[in-house]
């Protein structure tokens, strides 16, 4: 029996041995496992937040791009406008009526017809002023391209 205890005993200890070294082993490798996984979650945290700020900067240059844009097109439009008056002639009196007309030009395309307006005048009333004061399109927002000429036409 002895010779049989010596015989196993090392056999045992071998199997032993082996279990530890299987279960540390196991550990170690959780261990690791755990620490690549955290490495890997902190990635894809910076990716995505490098995503992200990619995303709110393009939206950013985009918006810019289209601002841009858009100056520069209502920069191409511009107002022509024209007036003149006119003389009725009735027996016994005389009428004058101020005749406005504009339309709008994207480059030297027309967007619209002349629009005309015929606002009767009193003597002495600043024409100039009276015409700028009665246009349809906003001077403010757009460009006014006035000639400096007044025609008075008779009836």
């Amino acid at each position: 029996m002895d010779a049989l205890v010596w015989i196993l005993l090392p056999g045992f200890v071998a199997v032993g041995t082996g279990l530890l070294v299987f279960f540390i082993m196991q550990s170690r490798m959780e261990v690791e496992l755990a620490q690549q996984r955290e490495a890997t979650a902190e990635a894809r945290g910076a990716l995505e937040a490098q995503r992200k700020s990619y995303e709110e900067t393009l939206r950013g240059a985009e918006e810019a791009g289209r601002r841009k844009a858009f100056d520069e097109f209502l920069a191409d439009i511009r107002i022509e406008q024209r007036h003149y008056v006119r003389q009725h002639r009735t027996l016994f009196r005389q009428r004058k009526s101020l005749i406005l007309e504009e339309r709008m030009f994207f480059r030297t395309l027309p967007l619209s017809n002349w629009i005309e307006h015929e606002i009767l005048i009193e003597e002495g009333s600043d024409v100039d002023r009276l015409a700028r004061s009665l246009s349809v399109f906003d001077p403010g927002v757009l460009a006014l391209n006035e000639p400096k000429e007044l025609r008075v036409l008779p009836n």
